[in-house]
């Protein structure tokens, strides 16, 4: 069975360019806490946004869809589920919720991860929440032909307990005695998870729920008010991209983690970025909402879509958007491209 090499060969990862990112993730962690000082109030919002984008995000990753009014209400908890779709929605609402709220009392053991998914499955009808896998499945990937083949096989049924008690010890142990940046060992245990693969379903959601568990327990919480599932849900090819990559080979133990880790580091960088802005337009409420949609512009180069900049400012109505639209475009300030649901907004280059 494949072993966990957690003190030794993450040294192999600290490239210059990997130390690069964690030295600005540092910066920005530094920062966080003066934010979440100084913005009790506004950060409401940004969380209560993040809720319902990190449950849609994460369940659409997985084909698992309802319309944006029900997927506010059943993460807001003011309507019940109608169908499975729903039933798996509102369970990954409930850890969510669950994770934000105990995230210092549960380590991540073998324990914890089951409970969790049984939580995840706990609208479900049947048993397969909170249960290890029981026949060896595999990771299809489908071409542009339609053809499908396995890219992937996992970890066999029968060695998926002891598999994943291994991963979980070699893990908290690497904590606590290794010198290695706790944000790498996530990476790792992420890959390594989605590796194993232990679950007859729900891997995916799974390691984007740990994912925040173990981000949080290591002091990094942007993403209760930045949805990291909304970034992995927009950059979804370069996600599974570095998935591929950096698990080939992985049963002989000759995989190169790189790929997934700068991935996962890049994607926490994003979230501080917005994080920051999005605080500092809440702050700022001397500049209208008008402005800071036309600031925005300013600040982004290429193509948005009006979903772009209802998810950057959540606390502006979709009204108001469509009027700065309409008054930028009359203005000569930006150009629409594209049609119907491809339909973007670009700012004109003088």
């Amino acid at each position: 069975m494949r072993t966990f090499d957690y003190r030794n060969m993450p040294q192999r990862l600290l490239t210059p360019e990997i130390v690069g990112m964690l030295t600005e993730i540092h910066e920005h962690k530094g920062r966080q806490d003066l934010f979440l000082e100084a913005n009790q109030d506004e950060l409401r919002t940004l969380m209560d946004v993040a809720m319902v984008q990190s449950t849609g995000s994460s369940n659409r990753i997985e084909g698992i869809y309802t319309s944006d009014k029900r997927l506010e209400e059943l993460v807001r908890q003011k309507a019940e589920p109608h169908n499975r779709s729903e039933q798996e929605i509102a369970g990954y609402r409930e850890v969510l919720a669950t994770i934000h709220e105990s995230y210092d009392h549960m380590v991540p053991r073998p324990g914890v991860i089951l409970q969790l998914h049984r939580d995840l499955y706990s609208y479900s009808n049947g048993a397969v929440g909170g249960v290890y896998k029981n026949a060896d499945n595999m990771i299809i990937e489908t071409d542009r032909e339609g053809h499908q083949h396995a890219r992937f096989i996992p970890v066999p049924a029968f060695q998926t307990k002891e598999a994943m008690e291994v991963l979980s010890s070699e893990f908290m142990d690497a904590l606590r005695v290794s010198s290695v940046d706790p944000l790498i060992l996530i990476s790792l245990f992420i890959l390594d998870f989605l590796c194993i693969h232990p679950f007859n379903d729900g891997n995916g959601r799974m390691s984007r729920l740990l994912t925040l568990l173990l981000f949080y327990r290591a002091g990094y919480i942007v993403g209760k008010y930045i949805s990291l599932e909304m970034l992995i849900e927009k950059t979804k090819d370069t996600y599974y991209e570095a998935l591929q990559s950096s698990s080939i080979g992985w049963h002989e133990g000759q995989n190169d983690y790189g790929p997934f880790v700068k991935y996962y580091l890049g994607i926490l960088i994003k979230a501080y970025h917005e994080f920051e802005s999005r605080v500092k337009y809440l702050v700022t409420r001397k500049v209208s909402k008008s402005e800071r949609i036309r600031l925005l512009f300013d600040e982004t180069l290429g193509k948005m879509t009006k979903r772009d900049i209802m998810d950057r400012f959540p606390d502006i109505s979709e009204t108001t958007i469509e009027r700065t639209l309409s008054e930028l475009l009359k203005q000569g300030y930006i150009e629409k491209t594209g049609r119907g649901r491809a339909t973007g907004y670009v700012k004109i280059e003088n």
